[in-house]
């Protein structure tokens, strides 16, 4: 081969374009075959298989006497599960399992209560991932802003869990009396309180409602979120496995008109916390004309309470308390 020949070749070769990233002309690079990549189009999609939650009534988790569910849905309007609607007789339901399991939780010593809190929150830590996800989709909220939420109310539970012990020596005391007496007061825990959680704030105000109730030797019958239920009840799977006794916290997912009116106006209910109803006036007047019927305790919906990040104070573990004072003479 002469010289020249050589030499239009040689420019021949430099003058191809390359694959990027490599030496090699374009004309040499491999693709992948049709075939293949159209593969992935055919895979089929797959069926959403969307839960059916059920209530948690006396540590078991029956279906609604009345067999209804209702849809609930995103931010976006996007369906994530189906919700059991409770009815009236599962409001009486939870009221009896409420009552039954007072006398063994509120005869519990406070550091046992405290012990038993803590481990809920060790596996509300364990679940992170998922209620997460159920605040994102429940209130439009980013995954970080709602890990923050989710932080802030394992955080929350703990905080409570540490007052077990520690408020009968905040409320109690001795007083003096003018006599050869010992008078003592100590908090005493109302009885079954219901509580009708907030309807924005599906799970950090969901557990600033709920701890202090309980922590303080009171049962609970929980009205969660409408429209927003299912950290609610994915909390209840994980009271299921913890060591709170069952019966302690009844959660009755549904309409809260409907629910609420019921256990306002229910006898064997010593308590109420309207906060779940802040959001309608109308309807808390009528919670609280019920409740003045049979003389409960009621906590009304406040409209400061709508940054459940705040500090929460001491407030709402005093208001299911009752004061009991003892005489006692004094040896001479």
């Amino acid at each position: 081969m002469s010289d020249e020949s050589q030499k239009a070749k040689a420019k021949k070769t430099a003058a191809a374009p390359k694959a990027a990233g490599s030496g090699k002309p374009a004309a040499t690079r491999t693709r992948k075959p049709a075939s293949q990549a159209a593969g992935a189009s055919r895979i089929p999609a797959r069926v959403d298989v969307l839960k059916t939650y059920k209530l948690f009534v006396g540590g078991k988790f029956p279906r609604s006497e009345s067999g209804r569910v209702y849809e609930v849905t995103d931010s976006q309007g996007r369906w994530l599960a189906n919700a059991p609607q409770s009815s009236r007789k599962d409001a009486r339901d939870a009221v009896v399992a409420a009552r039954k399991a007072f006398g063994g939780w509120s005869g519990a010593t406070a550091y046992n209560r405290g012990q038993i809190l803590y481990r809920v929150a060790e596996m509300l830590e364990g679940r992170r991932a998922q209620f997460t996800a159920e605040v994102a989709a429940a209130e439009g909220l980013t995954e970080a802003a709602a890990a923050a939420q989710v932080d802030a109310a394992v955080d929350r539970w703990v905080w409570y869990a540490g007052w077990s012990d520690k408020v009968a020596q905040v409320v109690g005391g001795a007083n003096p009396v003018a006599g050869p007496f010992f008078n003592l007061s100590t908090p005493e825990p109302t009885g079954v309180v219901a509580v009708l959680a907030p309807q924005e704030s599906s799970f950090l105000g969901l557990v600033s409602v709920l701890a202090p109730v309980i922590v303080t030797g009171n049962t609970a019958v929980l009205v969660p979120s409408e429209k927003a239920p299912l950290p609610a009840l994915s909390l209840a799977e994980v009271l299921a496995t913890s060591d709170v006794p069952g019966g302690v916290v009844n959660v009755l997912s549904g309409r809260t008109r409907e629910v609420g009116a019921t256990l306002a106006a229910h006898q064997d209910v010593n308590a109420i916390d309207l906060t779940g109803a802040a959001g309608d006036p109308g309807l808390a007047k009528e919670l609280e004309a019920a409740a003045a019927d049979n003389l409960k305790r009621v906590r009304r919906p406040e409209e400061r309470e709508t940054d459940w990040s705040a500090d929460p104070g001491t407030s709402r573990l005093l208001s299911c308390l009752e004061t009991k004072t003892v005489w006692h003479p004094m040896g001479v």
